[in-house]
Parts: C-alpha cells; sequence; structure tokens
C-alpha cells in the first residue's frame, strides 16, 4: 500500500515537472547520486533473479536517460572527493557495478564504453582466482530451472534425503542455505564444493558443463580484470570471499588479500570499498580507517551529501523492477525526497551473498 502511494506520488510529480526542478535545484548540485549495479543478464538470469540481474535493454534505457537529462557521470574517486569540496558539476551521478561478474566485461563494459561513461567495479576476487561458478548463485539457478518439482534429495547432497520443494523462491532459497550450511560443517575446499555443485546438477538433469562454457555465474578472469583496468574502468574493494567477518583481524584480511589480487591485476592500490551484500557493523569504520579505505558504499537507498560519512556513503541500487520513472526520480533527487530516510536492513537481507 505504501510503494503503491510512493509511486502514485512519483508519478504525479513527474507530471508536473517536479523532477526538472528538483534536478536544476541547489540542494541536487550539492548532493551526488551513486547507483548501483550487480549483473546484466547473458541469458535468462533477470527471469530468476530480477533485484539482480537487468537485461542489457534496460541498462542501455538508463544511460540514455542519464544522456537525455544531462547527467553529469563521474569517476567515483572524482566524485566524491568534489562532494566533500562542495564543488560537483550540477546533477552529479556516479556509476558502480558490485562483485566484478563475467556478465561485466561482456556485456556492461561495451555499453559504457559507447556512452562514454565512466564506471567503479567492486570486485571480490577468490572466484577470479577459481574459474568456477559460484556455488550459492548456480545452486540457486540450477534449482529455478526445475522449479515446480518437489523431489527426495539423494543422501550425497548432505540433506539426508530430505524432500526438497523446488515450487516457491523461499523454499529454493532454503535449499541453498542447507547446503551452504553442509559445505559449511565439513570445512569443504572450493573443489569440493564445486564437486557438490556437480552433483546438484546431475540430479536435477541441469547442464553443469554448458554453465561452466557460457561463463554464466562466473567472474571475472583475472586477464579480463587487467584488460578493463587498462581501458580506463576502475577496480576497487569488494573483499577477497565476499564476506564480513566479526572479527578484526579476519576482516581486515578479507581487504588485504582482495587489494593484493588487484593490486597484481590493475597496477594500482585501490582504497575504495564496497560492503558485500550491503552488511555493515559501525565497528568496520575503524578498521577500515586502518586500512587506508577512504570511502565505502552500503546498499542504503540516498544521494551523498557533505554530510554523509565517507564510509557510510548511500546507493541507489537500480533493478530490472524499477520503471523508468522511478529511476529518473532518483536522478533527479525527487525519489530521495520521496523516500523513507532509514538504512535498507530489507534491501540487505533481501539477497543473500552473491559471491559464496
Amino acid at each position: 500500500m505504501l510503494r503503491t502511494l510512493r509511486l502514485g506520488t512519483l508519478r504525479a510529480l513527474q507530471k508536473g515537472g517536479m523532477f526538472a526542478r528538483v534536478g536544476d535545484s541547489r540542494w541536487r548540485r550539492e548532493r551526488l547520486l551513486i547507483l548501483c549495479y550487480h549483473g546484466i543478464s547473458v541469458e535468462d538470469e533477470h527471469e530468476w533473479r530480477p533485484r539482480l540481474y537487468m537485461p542489457p535493454a534496460i541498462l542501455r534505457e538508463r544511460f540514455e536517460a542519464l544522456r537525455r537529462g544531462g547527467y553529469q557521470v563521474l569517476p567515483l574517486g572524482e566524485g566524491i572527493e568534489r562532494l566533500y569540496k562542495n564543488d560537483l558539476p550540477p546533477r552529479s551521478v556516479v556509476l558502480t557495478f558490485d562483485d566484478g561478474g563475467y556478465d561485466f566485461y561482456k556485456q556492461a563494459s561495451p555499453l559504457l564504453r559507447e556512452f562514454g561513461y565512466p564506471a567503479t567495479v567492486y570486485q571480490t576476487t577468490y572466484y577470479s582466482d577459481f574459474p568456477k561458478p559460484i556455488f550459492g548463485l548456480a545452486a540457486s539457478y540450477f534449482l529455478w530451472k526445475c522449479r515446480g518439482e518437489v523431489l527426495q534429495s539423494p543422501l550425497d547432497l548432505g540433506l539426508n534425503g530430505a524432500e526438497m520443494d523446488l515450487r516457491t523462491d523461499e523454499s529454493r532459497m532454503r535449499i541453498v542455505l542447507d547446503l551452504e550450511q553442509y559445505w559449511t560443517r565439513e570445512q569443504m575446499t572450493g573443489a569440493q564444493k564445486d564437486d557438490l555443485l556437480q552433483r546438484l546438477a546431475r540430479f536435477l538433469g541441469a547442464d553443469y558443463q554448458a554453465l561452466v562454457a557460457s561463463r554464466l555465474l562466473h567472474l571475472m578472469r583475472p586477464a579480463e580484470i587487467a584488460e578493463l583496468a587498462r581501458q580506463g574502468f576502475d577496480i576497487q574493494l569488494h573483499t577477497h570471499r565476499h564476506r564480513t567477518p566479526l572479527d578484526e583481524t579476519l576482516f581486515r584480511k578479507e581487504i588485504a588479500d582482495n587489494r593484493l589480487r588487484i593490486a597484481e591485476e590493475c597496477g594500482h592500490t585501490p582504497t575504495h570499498f564496497c560492503y558485500p551484500s550491503g552488511h555493515y557493523d559501525m565497528m568496520f569504520l575503524a578498521w577500515l580507517e586502518r586500512e587506508g579505505v577512504v570511502s565505502a558504499t552500503t546498499c542504503d537507498p540516498g544521494l551523498a551529501s557533505r554530510r554523509s560519512h565517507p564510509l557510510l556513503l548511500p546507493r541507489f541500487i537500480d533493478t530490472a523492477a524499477q520503471p523508468l520513472y522511478v529511476f529518473e526520480a532518483w536522478l533527479s533527487g525527487a525519489g530521495h525526497l520521496t523516500s523513507p530516510r532509514r538504512p535498507a536492513a530489507g534491501a540487505r537481507a533481501s539477497e543473500r551473498a552473491a559471491v559464496s
């Protein structure tokens, strides 16, 4: 009900010309919109996870809206520096892409080059060095391919022969969680997890080798990351294993391992960070400062201002489920003004860690 009312309000503001007025205001000029994207579909991923994957045609539509509206797309570092100097150009926007999937290399980067837009990739690195499908995503994708079924699990999946209800998103997610708990309990290596994934695929009649050949649900490989860096794309921190341990030593190791791999491939030391899956804790701020991190972005919706903590910067998560007028509302700033000001706990919980 509240969402319907808010969408109706945005429609009315658009028809009344308020998007343009807010976009041209001094208030908007003093703020930076950081846009967040995840996957750009290679095949049918947006049908499976519309809040995580976007078809290339919709991404093109978004870039056309940026160009049509005269928005200034800035590199992340420049945008943040100019924000705190109160030196932003009108209608400032930054583009960020989380995780660094192969789909960014194949689908997003050509579009960005075509439009001439700079972008930051928050690159997690474990699955770059281990070129296999990301377990959690691939398991969920295979289960979705068999949606509608109710099956009895074989014993070699670690589910104790339990019923596998594939009829709803929630029941399929519970199966993925059970599989993740199994490999965590068994302390499986990456290779053992991939073997478990192959067993799941065989049981479901899914084609694991076709998934590998298509590079669906893979991260970019080191050579691809290096190629994009040479082309001017900004590769930044997202932890090595896409997780944020609550222990300082383990947390900082995630940053250090991630930074080392990025520096080796890109030739620069990354200093900007994105919280995996949007999960953050206030104790992380001191740890990030000790690691020399100068900015960190969340999944909390909003435009950044000079009052924003540089290690808790808000972003707007754009998805295929968002109508174009909602996207345009956020570009102008009207979306921020009509959105409740609170951390996006629901958004952080809505998707499991993209890389696990």
